[in-house]
């Protein structure tokens, strides 16, 4: 009789220290911030791969389409912190759509968005960027 509540408690024990130790699945809510460096450049938007409609006074992000594939769109409807990296100047952006000429690190931006950061003339910003909390809005 002894033995089998040994046996008992050894397995409770043993189940304890095994759910204890067990990873937190990425389901959980928890998103590791990755702050991302490239180019952004801007583009007249419309209908976005996230499957919504948008207009160039939106402020509207497309993310690369690498990423976009790799997270299966999931990131759609999430807010973008972007800051351009020659004036520190900070905005934000909706996640609406995939951009296929993007590197691993670029954004393209709706007109509006990309003129909080610099002039429609100089196309091309130094950027640094990285997801918002799923929910977050500015």
């Amino acid at each position: 009789m002894m033995s089998r509540v040994l046996l008992l408690i050894f397995t409770i024990f043993t189940y304890l220290l095994l759910t204890l130790a067990a990873p937190i699945p990425e389901s959980a809510g928890l998103e590791k911030k990755t702050t991302h460096t490239g180019r952004g450049t801007w583009f007249h938007v419309g209908e976005g791969n996230c499957g919504k409609w948008n207009v160039d006074s939106d402020h509207i992000v497309a993310v690369p389409k690498s990423l976009y594939d790799q997270n299966k769109g999931s990131n759609c409807g999430q807010y973008v912190r972007i800051t351009n990296r020659d004036t520190g100047k900070t905005v934000y952006g909706l996640t609406r759509d995939s951009c296929p000429s993007c590197g691993w690190g670029d954004l393209d931006m709706s007109p509006s968005l990309f003129e909080e950061l610099a002039p429609l003339s100089k196309g091309v910003v130094n950027i640094s960027w990285n997801f918002m909390a799923r929910g977050w809005n500015p």
